[in-house]
């Protein structure tokens, strides 16, 4: 994989995205680790990055838990989403802090709205939000351009297995009438797929 901003395999601080079996992880080789080489994953924020995105977030519109969860989500393209226990005592602590503030809302769901001293502390952090931001922007297109590897790679692996069967002098011509029809069904399959 590529990061535009960090060179082959690389990332800020020398880490990677790597992708386990249900989720995709930032990963530390170098030294910022915290011990050095290994490529275990760590969280996709520090605490203090976390509470950067969310206060942006929070900059752009009013944002209750909830949404907050699902806006990053989407920045991703559904390849990560924080948890709604990361979310919420951050929120509460920014709270604290007086970087947000509640807003008469709706419902039962609490809505914060960004304070003049939120504001100000986004102004301190501009640069470090931007990095932060794009980082999500990297997730989301390494997730979407391996999601298309994926569909590639199973293209090429039917092709491979299609034309090994046919290639065979011993396969009956009714063996391969059925693996045409195998193939046709699948393609009507996807294309009703909505």
């Amino acid at each position: 994989m590529i990061d535009h901003n960090h060179g082959r395999d690389g990332g800020p601080h020398g880490g990677q995205w790597r992708r386990g079996p249900f989720s995709v992880e930032w990963s530390f080789d170098g030294p910022d680790r915290g011990g050095g080489g290994g490529g275990r994953g760590r969280r996709m924020f520090s605490s203090q990055e976390l509470r950067l995105v969310l206060l942006k977030l929070i900059a752009d519109e009013p944002r209750h838990g909830y949404d907050l969860i699902r806006r990053i989500e989407e920045l991703t393209a559904g390849a990560y989403a924080p948890s709604p226990g990361v979310i919420y005592p951050t929120i509460t602590l920014m709270d604290d802090m007086g970087l947000i503030g509640e807003q008469q809302s709706e419902g039962t769901k609490k809505r914060f709205a960004i304070t003049d001293d939120g504001t100000a502390y986004l102004e301190r952090h501009g640069e470090q939000i931007g990095a932060l931001m794009a980082r999500l922007a990297a997730l989301a297109e390494h997730h979407e351009r391996t999601d298309s590897e994926a569909v590639r790679r199973a293209m090429r692996n039917l092709g491979e297995v299609v034309r090994g069967k046919l290639r065979r002098d011993d396969v009956p011509e009714e063996r391969r009438y059925e693996i045409v029809a195998m193939i046709d069904e699948v393609a009507q399959k996807i294309e009703r797929l909505k």
